[in-house]
């Protein structure tokens, strides 16, 4: 396993549609450690292969609290969703910023896991805006076209101290 360099917003390669995977080879193995090593070094909860500068359909989620649940999704579609959610969104490509973006608050999708074995996901809140947000990346779209306002910087997004008035 190796990290990856992260491609930030600006570089073409995350402009660009990803194309599919047909088989599991040895190689898109090791991309799928690689991403999630990545994606765990940068605390993140989400990567998509263009990301790490791979123009193929797979992207990898871990929203558990311990860290330790990998979603592997190969090939992903969103078949259905429902409701809306609004809050905050960030991205591994555009390090230190954030926006409101509105996103379903559910999310069904149809993937494939490493054996190319298809499996249903269904998800809830940031499962299912962490989905949304990493399939729109393998249609070369990043979430700064769906920001509501301005993006602003995360460190303007913490509390302040409690010694603070």
């Amino acid at each position: 396993m190796a990290l990856r360099t992260i491609r930030e917003y600006g570089d073409d390669v995350l402009a660009r549609p990803c194309k599919e995977i047909k088989e599991v080879t040895p190689r898109i193995r090791e991309l799928v450690d690689d991403m999630l090593e990545t994606m765990y070094d940068a605390n993140g909860v989400g990567l998509a292969a263009p990301q790490v500068g791979i123009l193929k359909r797979l992207v990898v989620i871990d929203v558990s609290p311990e860290g330790d649940q990998p979603l592997i999704m190969i090939n992903p579609v969103i078949l259905e969703t429902d409701g809306e959610q609004t809050g905050y969104e960030g991205c591994l490509s555009l390090p230190g910023k954030s926006g409101i973006v509105t996103r379903p608050n559910y999310v069904k999708a149809k993937a494939y896991d490493l054996d190319m074995n298809e499996y249903i996901v269904e998800g809830e809140e940031l499962l299912a805006r962490a989905i949304c947000h990493e399939l729109d990346h393998l249609d070369g779209h990043m979430y700064v076209e769906k920001v509501e306002g301005e993006l602003v910087n995360n460190e303007d997004l913490t509390a302040p101290d409690d010694d603070e008035e």
